[in-house]
């Protein structure tokens, strides 16, 4: 083998090295850089781009794939602590000429946080109305979609504002009253007792309490790596105070049972999506929501926790595909 051939193999070898070195040093070292690594490459192969939208001084972050036709726009709002990433999951399920919207919550993310800010689930509601003016998604009427506390927001959402909605799909949602006491609401009462707002169990703060935390949320058992733990706790930690914060506030009178008192305003078409075996918020809510709201469908996964977008993304998103299919064919049976 001559010399050029030999610098050859050695620069091609270097050439391989650099990205496979750092890929395991991210990984060993800042497991956190690798799960926004993670997030970028999913927007860009979905075909997702992240955009910012002002209303004031208000800064709102969203990801965004298609444009608004002839089908109803998607919005969709994420959970506590989440953020627009979590719909990526469904996202990749979903057709790429639907126009789709991931907007992150009051607080969350990109979007602005203030210690001024009214994080009550209705002061959430009308901060989207913000955004959906902000961006003209309201030209014509879109399909809210919330879960868990974005649920709660989504449900209050279609309350208060119904001529922009055209129907609403509800996963797992909040603001509920629960019918059980599950170990879950057990626990948050005896913190609440104590005064112990450090110990909620949404809120992790090292590698175990996030394992804890995901087998809390998920009845899929998922065998995460103890570095890719640290990078969830690394991620989040930073935003922890404020999380406590929102929690109160949610938990608060004010905002606990808000879907409640507003579901009986709820007017759109509405899907109802729960894990059966959720342990977070209890599955008898589906039942409480199909009696309150008129046209309401009621879906209830098997095997599937309170995470339903995470452990049964395919399937979700069928069923938001076939709920819409099936509202467009009951419109076009009207019309003719």
């Amino acid at each position: 083998m001559d010399l050029d051939m030999l610098n050859m193999f050695v620069i091609a070898g270097g050439t391989l090295a650099i990205p496979i070195l750092a890929f395991v040093a991210s990984f060993l070292l800042w497991p956190s850089a690798l799960i926004r690594i993670y997030y970028w490459y999913w927007r860009r192969a979905l075909g997702m781009q992240v955009r910012y939208a002002n209303y004031d001084d208000y800064q709102f972050c969203y990801s965004y794939r298609g444009r608004a036709g002839y089908r109803p726009s998607i919005l969709m709002l994420h959970g506590f602590s989440a953020h627009k990433d979590m719909w990526l999951s469904i996202v990749k399920f979903l057709p790429k000429n639907l126009h789709l919207v991931c907007v992150d919550m009051p607080g969350h993310e990109g979007t602005t946080r203030s210690d001024l800010d009214d994080y009550s689930i209705s002061g959430q509601a009308k901060r989207i109305h913000q955004f959906v003016e902000c961006i003209k998604l309201n030209r014509k009427p879109f399909h809210l979609v919330g879960t868990s506390m974005g649920g709660n927001v989504a449900g209050v959402y279609a309350a208060q504002y119904p001529e922009d909605i055209c129907s609403l799909t509800l996963i797992c949602p909040a603001g509920l009253p629960s019918t059980t006491d599950n170990k879950f609401i057990k626990q948050l009462r005896e913190l609440q007792e104590s005064k112990r707002i450090d110990r909620i169990p949404l809120i992790p703060s090292t590698p175990e309490e996030m394992a804890d935390m995901l087998k809390l949320c998920s009845y899929v058992r998922f065998k995460v790596p103890q570095q890719i733990l640290q990078g969830l706790v690394d991620v989040r930690i930073p935003h922890n105070e404020f999380y406590r914060k929102l929690f109160l506030e949610i938990a608060d009178e004010k905002s606990r049972h808000s879907l409640h008192e507003n579901m009986s305003k709820i007017k759109a078409p509405t899907q109802v999506i729960w894990g059966k075996q959720d342990q977070v918020l209890d599955v008898s809510g589906a039942s409480v929501l199909a009696s309150a709201i008129p046209d309401c469908h009621v879906y209830i996964l098997e095997n599937c926790g309170h995470s339903v977008v995470v452990e049964r993304p395919r399937k979700t998103a069928n069923l938001i595909l076939e709920f819409l299919a099936l509202l467009h064919s009951i419109d076009n049976k009207k019309q003719a």
